[in-house]
This record gives structure tokens, C-alpha cells and sequence, in this order.
């Protein structure tokens, strides 16, 4: 058997909390470009795309990617650094020669600071490590197409669950019209538990989605973030994170 590839250790798409999916300002899908030369990983991204309502469409190399651009013409894309042909760097010069606007998120491999700092550098919006989850990718995309204006005002509705909100653009989290603080794992804890209301999920699932395996083998990770979050969510209010012995947890509106 060879070695994991990045797909390997991506699981595949859960189902969101119920929220419009965003749309173009005439009412069509949102498109999103994801070039990697990986196939597995890029049809699990393209698939994560269209389960959000928005059009997708896939490049296996740099040049198919920039013929891809000019004819699909994306609203965003989604952009290995490292591919066969040309580094995306450069697929994001000629991407942004003919669509100077045009937001894009790099994937990049998690020890790579030189890509990450050249690929910000260069005019990437974004970019997130492999692995990853494939929520993270919808949220900065979400995060990306509305900022660049490409998208209905009315898909700017945070996630909701009962008197609790979790804005993912601003990273406002309020219960009750209370502002929460939270740290930045904490928030990644929590909207995990918001993209998925009254859903069971385990502690293997919490670790692949919100610390993507790199925990450091502290298998009680979760059980500590957990109570950190129940101090900030629950404390003096009728709890909504819930332990199902055995099972995991889950997040529900309070009675």
C-alpha cells in the first residue's frame, strides 16, 4: 500500500446548516475554477463547490486552467501552487491579466512557508495547508466571493442556531445579542458544530474537520476545547453543546 495521499485524509462533505447558497447579482450559481493535479483531491473540492449550490469545473494543469479561466469565467478559484506544467503563481499572472478581480485561494502544502509568503506576495487572497477540511475551503471561499462583490447581498446571512450566531466573514459569534470572544480554534470548533445542528459527531470527526490530524496525539484535544466553548457559550444560559456518552457531541437550541 503506498503513502496517504492529501485526499486520503479528507473526508467527504457533511451537510451544512440551512442557509440560501450564494448566487451571482442575476440570480445564477456562483462559479468556482479548482486547478490540482491530484484528481481524487480535485473532485472532492469541485464536489464540496457544487454541494453549496454553485457551479464547478476542474484543471488538472496550468495551462488547462488559463484556457479554463477564459472560457468558464469563474468567480473564484481555488489553485495548487505546485503543478506539472507551470507553478500557480504564474497561472495566476495570466488569470489575472484577463480578470485583474479575480479572488483566489491557494493550496498549499502545510511545511511551505516560502509558497505561502510568495503566493500572498504575489496576490493570492487566501490559502489554506493540506491537508484540510473541505469545510474551510467553502468558508474562505464564501468569505472571498463576497468580498470581491461577485455575490447577492442576501447570502450574507451568518450561521444560526437558535438565540446563536456565528458570522464567518467578520468571525462575530453573539448569543442571545451577546458578543462571544473566542479564539481562532475555538471559532473553527464552533462553526463546525453550527454547520451541522443537531448532528452526532464523533471526536475522530471533530479532530479530522477542526485540527485536520494535527493534534500533536492529544486525543483529549477535544474534550478540552469543548469545555472551553461551554464556558463561553453555556455559562449562566441553558446549554447548547451536548456530550452523548459514547457517542460524541452535538449542538442544539436550547429548551
Amino acid at each position: 500500500m503506498g503513502a496517504p495521499t492529501d485526499a486520503d485524509r479528507i473526508t467527504t462533505v457533511t451537510t451544512p446548516a440551512a442557509r440560501p447558497p450564494l448566487s451571482r447579482p442575476d440570480g445564477t450559481p456562483v462559479r468556482v475554477l479548482v486547478v490540482d493535479d491530484e484528481p481524487t483531491l480535485a473532485e472532492l473540492l469541485s464536489m464540496a463547490v457544487r454541494y453549496e449550490g454553485w457551479d464547478a469545473e476542474t484543471a488538472a494543469d496550468g495551462a488547462a486552467a488559463v484556457r479554463a479561466g477564459r472560457r468558464f469565467r469563474p468567480d473564484a478559484v481555488v489553485l495548487d501552487i505546485m503543478l506539472p506544467d507551470m507553478d500557480g503563481l504564474e497561472v495566476l499572472r495570466r488569470l489575472r491579466g484577463e480578470h485583474p478581480d479575480l479572488p483566489v485561494l491557494f493550496l498549499t502544502a502545510r511545511d511551505s512557508v516560502e509558497d505561502r509568503i510568495a503566493g500572498i506576495t504575489a496576490g493570492g487572497d487566501d490559502y489554506v495547508t493540506k491537508p484540510f477540511s473541505l469545510e474551510e475551503v467553502v468558508a474562505r471561499l464564501r468569505g472571498l466571493i463576497r468580498r470581491a462583490g461577485r455575490a447577492a447581498a442576501p447570502a450574507d446571512l451568518p450561521l444560526t442556531v437558535g438565540d446563536l450566531t456565528l458570522d464567518e466573514d467578520s468571525r462575530e459569534v453573539r448569543r442571545g445579542g451577546v458578543p462571544v470572544s473566542l479564539t481562532a480554534t475555538e471559532f473553527e470548533l464552533l462553526r463546525y458544530l453550527m454547520r451541522n445542528p443537531r448532528r452526532v459527531l464523533s471526536k475522530a470527526q471533530i479532530l479530522d474537520r477542526v485540527w485536520n490530524y494535527d493534534f500533536g496525539g492529544q486525543a483529549n484535544v477535544v474534550e478540552l476545547y469543548i469545555s472551553y466553548l461551554r464556558k463561553k457559550i453555556d455559562a449562566g444560559r441553558p446549554p447548547m453543546i451536548h456530550t452523548m456518552r459514547g457517542a460524541g457531541y452535538v449542538l442544539r437550541p436550547a429548551d
